[in-house]
């Protein structure tokens, strides 16, 4: 199976099929009411979801339903409604893998933007690299699973191991934003943080500027959404939400 480009970056046919896998199984996830799903004899097996089938379902809400995994037979048997009202579609496997990895390209690039990491100069790269030592390897790439967010992207290209496969919480980013950074920093130099905080002061998203007007981010959590680079301007202009405020953190050099 050969790779195919998508959003900018060179992904190998084996990370396609496994795409495939995640985001059309055989059997796949439905949220039925407790009752239905008794009345149907359909066993509840939310053990079942992994991580990376919860984000291709959207699945992050049971809200008190059974978690019931049907073929597309089997999910003929539920009402219409019940069908109609799952979080996200259902896309079933066929027998034409190359047609259902054109579909699977679709999903991970409808409304997402581009990386534009190949534009990024030699000379850009050479700057920064004093400040964010893992910022090249990190930018226009995939991740192996869902997990690893916009926090371990940030503190993997300033130079910390590990952190780019890190499903990272608020409060390891909050000691390494107070121990790694120092208030301030540029938009147009490497190294300054992009924190979006909440009214309650929670941050919620972050990225990370690479000088000459690049910034590198990963959107969110998920196995679909890549860590790449995009102008600063749009960076700021995709993250911005209702309610969000940003402030500029810069990486202290030699960080970790």
């Amino acid at each position: 199976m050969t790779s195919r480009r998508v959003l900018g970056i060179t992904v190998p046919g084996s990370r396609l099929r496994q795409w495939r896998d995640w985001l059309m199984p055989a059997e796949q996830p439905f949220l039925v009411p407790p009752a239905l799903a008794e009345r149907l004899d359909l066993p509840d097996d939310p053990e079942r979801l992994t991580f990376e089938v919860k984000d291709s379902f959207w699945l992050y809400d049971l809200a008190g339903s059974a978690l019931c995994w049907l073929t597309r037979a089997d999910s003929a048997r539920l009402p219409a409604e019940v069908r109609r009202g799952q979080p996200a579609p259902h896309r079933w496997p066929s027998a034409d893998v190359e047609r259902d990895l054109d579909r699977v390209v679709r999903f991970v690039e409808t409304g997402r933007r581009t990386s534009r990491h190949r534009e990024v100069t030699e000379r850009t790269w050479d700057r920064l690299y004093a400040v964010l030592p893992g910022a090249r390897a990190l930018a226009g790439t995939f991740p192996d699973a869902s997990g690893p967010n916009c926090f371990g992207t940030v503190m993997a290209a300033a130079g910390t191991p590990g952190a780019d496969s890190t499903w990272m919480q608020r409060e390891p980013f909050e000691s390494w934003l107070a121990e790694s950074t120092v208030a301030g920093g540029r938009d147009d130099d490497p190294g300054t943080v992009l924190v979006w905080r909440d009214r309650e002061g929670q941050v919620q998203h972050a990225a990370v500027t690479l000088g000459a007007g690049w910034a590198l981010h990963k959107p969110s959590q998920g196995w679909m959404s890549p860590t790449k680079v995009l102008g600063v301007r749009e960076v700021i202009f995709s993250a911005r939400q209702r309610g969000h405020h940003l402030e500029r953190r810069q990486v202290t050099q030699g960080a970790p």
